[in-house]
Formats: C-alpha cells, sequence, structure tokens
C-alpha cells in the first residue's frame, strides 16, 4: 500500500488524565458527534437512533467473548488464546503471561487441579495442561479477558460479577473472541429494533477479537507493524445488502473498529469468511464505510491509526482533545464517537 506519509507510532501519542478512563459502563453514554469540518457537538445515543436515515445499512459484531483469563494458584494471570495439537495425552495452548523468570519445563497450578507445563517462550508461549482442559472448565473458573488497564484503574486484577453482562453485547451470539467490540455495548436490543422498525437495514457479522488486541504497536512505523489474523465470517445476505445499499447512495455505518475490518477487508479481498490482518491507517482508502461508530481509544493503538486513516490524524487529535476537555470517558467502558465522512 503506497502511503504518501508513512504513519509514525509517535503521530498516535496524546495526553489524557488517568480518571477518565472508565471502570464500568458509561450510562447513559455520551456521544462525541463529528461532521465534516465542523466542531464536535454532544449527542445522547438516543440522539443518534434518530440520525441513521432509513434505507441506510447498521453492521454489528455478533462476536461473543470467551472466559480465557486463568490466575493460578499464586496468582499469576495466564490467558488462552487458542489450542496447539491435540491427541489423547497432551493437550497444549497458545498463552500470554509473565514467564520471563521461568525456565521451559515449569509447571505452574491452575484451578481444580489442572497443571500447566511451560513448553515453549515467545509472544505467545505454549503451555500443556493436563488433564486436557474443556470449554466448560473455562465456564467454571475463567473469567473474561477486561483489557489490563481496566484492571489497572480498578486497582483489581479479578472481575467484578458484573462483568459477566457489561462486557457482552446484548446480541453476542458466536463464541470465539478474546475482547468485546465494545463500541457494542452502548446500544441493547430495543434500539436495534427501533432502528428497524424506522426502516435502517441492520445486518450482523462476526470478527473474533484475537492477540492483535493485546499486543501493542511496537513498530516505529506502522507500515512494519504485523497485524495478527484474526477470524470473520458474513453471510452473502448480509455483503448482498451492504452493496446494494452502497449502490443506492445510502450509508454504510459500522458500529466498531470489528465491523469496519470486516467490510473493508471484504472490499479487497472478495473473501466473505476467512481470516484478517487488514491495517487501516492514514492513506488507505475506506472503500464501504462512510459512517464509523467507536469508542475512544488508547494511544498508540492500532485503533486510534484506523480511526486518524477514516477522517485524518489531526482531525482526531483536535477531536480527542475536545472530548477530554469535556471530561467523556475513555476506553472500553467509556463513551461513544461517531465520525461522519
Amino acid at each position: 500500500m503506497l502511503h504518501n506519509h508513512s504513519m509514525k507510532l509517535t503521530d498516535l501519542k496524546y495526553e489524557y488524565p488517568e480518571e477518565l478512563i472508565a471502570t464500568e459502563p458509561s450510562r447513559p453514554a455520551r456521544v462525541m458527534w463529528v461532521e465534516k469540518e465542523s466542531m464536535p457537538i454532544e449527542l445522547t445515543i438516543e440522539d443518534v437512533l434518530g440520525r441513521i436515515p432509513p434505507g441506510d445499512v447498521l453492521v454489528i459484531n455478533n462476536t461473543k467473548v470467551l472466559k480465557r483469563r486463568v490466575f493460578t494458584k499464586n496468582e499469576i494471570e495466564v490467558l488462552f488464546l487458542d489450542q496447539v495439537g491435540k491427541s489423547e495425552h497432551s493437550n497444549q495452548w497458545k498463552v500470554l503471561f509473565p514467564s520471563k523468570k521461568l525456565p521451559v519445563g515449569s509447571i505452574l497450578e491452575l484451578p481444580h487441579s489442572f497443571k500447566m507445563k511451560l513448553i515453549e517462550k515467545g509472544r505467545p508461549q505454549i503451555v500443556e495442561v493436563t488433564p486436557a482442559i474443556q470449554e466448560a472448565d473455562f465456564e467454571k473458573f475463567a473469567e473474561l479477558p477486561l483489557p489490563p488497564y481496566i484492571q489497572k484503574a480498578r486497582s483489581e486484577r479479578h472481575n467484578v460479577s458484573e462483568d459477566a453482562s457489561w462486557y457482552q453485547t446484548a446480541w453476542a451470539a458466536r463464541p470465539g473472541s478474546m475482547a468485546a467490540p465494545t463500541a457494542s455495548l452502548h446500544f441493547t436490543m430495543a434500539d436495534l429494533k427501533k432502528l428497524e422498525s424506522r426502516g435502517v437495514i441492520v445486518v450482523e457479522i462476526t470478527l473474533h477479537v484475537g492477540l492483535g488486541t493485546f499486543l501493542p504497536v511496537t513498530a516505529e512505523d506502522l507500515d512494519q507493524h504485523q497485524m495478527h489474523a484474526e477470524t470473520y465470517d458474513v453471510s452473502e445476505k448480509v455483503w448482498q445488502a451492504i452493496t446494494s445499499a452502497k449502490e443506492n447512495k445510502k450509508h454504510i455505518w459500522t458500529l466498531g473498529t470489528t465491523s469496519t475490518r470486516v467490510v473493508e477487508a471484504i472490499a479487497r479481498t472478495g473473501k466473505l469468511s476467512g481470516s484478517t490482518d487488514i491495517l487501516l491507517q492514514v492513506g488507505s482508502d475506506f472503500k464501504i464505510v462512510d459512517r464509523l461508530m467507536t469508542n475512544f481509544h488508547q494511544p498508540e493503538s492500532t485503533l486510534l491509526a484506523l480511526v486518524a486513516g477514516f477522517v485524518g490524524l489531526n482531525r482526531v487529535k483536535e477531536c480527542y482533545i475536545w472530548a477530554i476537555a469535556r471530561k467523556f470517558k475513555l476506553f472500553s467502558y467509556g463513551d461513544f464517537s461517531v465520525w461522519l465522512k
């Protein structure tokens, strides 16, 4: 992809006060509504629903977050990603945990007498769990993998009981995600019904958020950053609805960066399912989306790069400054923003 200006990690830096990190969902959420050229305005979610015209398409992600964060007996946090190989006697997993001080072969005790042996270091690490660990076991003793900055802002590493509903979307249906598509947390099933009754076409896609969400951008130059591939799936019917609305000059609203990445990936490859490592940033051409609905994102993240790609880096920065000055809540549990192209 040719960029006139290759994006640098430092382009995505900005300052914010720690106390603006939301540690529980903002209800009612405040919305920063940004139209071309003009200053942002503050709206309610209710207002936003009223501003989506009939015939427009709203794309939502129906992925469901897996309980995959496990604490060892001595409170080391392990994030279980994917199974590696299956045989009756072994059960290997890709995981992320602080293993710097541990030699290969180390054994850690998990809840319910499971044992975890470190097989290979790296990012991610490979471990072997005995006995074999099943989905039902994770349901029993694992927690939802909330973003580490929420744990830090709460000074509490464990989930609170409300996270079980706070950190899943109202329409979460297909298990497979390592993180919630958090823009969706602002909306209820009743909101979707209201939109549909007004003639808005609401379509579901699936993208399972993967490891990429947790790994910081380490390349100084964004073109060098390798996104981790994430699996997605979109039906023929949904894609048809999106493309025909587009042909009829209707707007495509994507709820969240995940929905955005999926439709833009399909526009480039034509593949309705598979995996994508698309990194949208300054210089990227958005072929489908012209209404982006998303939360506020962390500095130096690929998510912030996506928004900057959509409306321009300086535009994002001046709007974020506006929101921070007005004490909008930030990140996964924080407030909401809508960007019009």
